[in-house]
């Protein structure tokens, strides 16, 4: 099995976490950002986004038609509650966390203070990050604050909508956002326990090394960290600019 995708992204990183759920250790992961995708990938991947999921024959796109898959073809830990009211809110926090979550932390924050200047040299949009802090950031909260628990997870052991939620947050912190715990305190335990969950926790150390270096010296720095690496990268030197999900 080959993962296609950066640790960073909080897409991968809920595809990732969701096969330490199951237990899935064999595979090789190709840790390129959408930006630096070759032709191949491109081929893969026609909307130029990731992760991207290769086994066999089996090309799969979107994190949440990965996990699908994942969860209907390997056994252990659930990734779905059993009751179907349950699975169809589990599905929607999900879906939520994909597209709000991912267009407020991810295309309002994260992609304006850090991948603008690290990848186009440029600055990110200012209005657009104050605008994203001053509004959307705390509408999405607010909503949060009302859907998880005061305790545990949201249907009982950890699932897809915990780890979707999350996942955004690991971003928001890259972009030097703290949740206001006097503000929203469910939020703010619910996301620290969540993230130090060892489905998230085993993947933090190639984060930092992913982190800690520029594109030339990323891949020695994750081997040096254990990240199985493939042999055979889809990774350009230059960026493309293009539909893309990060």
């Amino acid at each position: 099995m080959k993962i296609i995708g950066s640790y960073v992204s909080p897409y991968v990183r809920k595809v990732l976490a969701c096969m330490a759920l199951k237990g899935i250790e064999d595979y090789e992961i190709d840790p390129i950002t959408p930006f630096f995708g070759d032709d191949e990938f491109a081929r893969l991947s026609p909307l130029r986004r990731i992760p991207v999921l290769i086994h066999g024959g089996l090309v799969l796109n979107d994190s949440t038609i990965i996990c699908a898959w994942l969860d209907e073809t390997f056994p252990g830990h659930p990734l779905l509650p059993a009751d179907p009211a349950d699975r169809a809110r589990a599905r929607w926090l999900e879906e939520y966390a994909d597209t709000r979550m991912g267009d407020v932390f991810i295309w309002g924050l994260f992609y304006q203070k850090i991948v603008c200047p690290l990848v186009w040299g440029e600055p990110g949009d200012a209005e657009r990050i104050e605008r994203t802090l001053a509004e959307d950031v705390p509408a999405v909260l607010d909503y949060l604050e009302g859907q998880v628990p005061a305790e545990g997870f949201l249907f009982g052991e950890i699932g897809i909508a915990d780890i979707a939620i999350a996942s955004f947050f690991r971003n928001a912190a890259y972009a030097r956002f703290t949740i206001d715990a006097v503000r929203w305190p469910k939020t703010a335990a619910f996301v620290t326990r969540t993230l130090a969950h060892d489905c998230f926790a085993r993947f933090k150390p190639f984060e930092d090394a992913q982190l800690s270096t520029d594109p030339k010296g990323r891949r020695a720095a994750l081997l040096a960290a254990g990240a199985p690496l493939v042999e055979q990268s889809c990774g350009t030197r230059q960026p493309v600019r293009g539909m893309m999900r990060l």
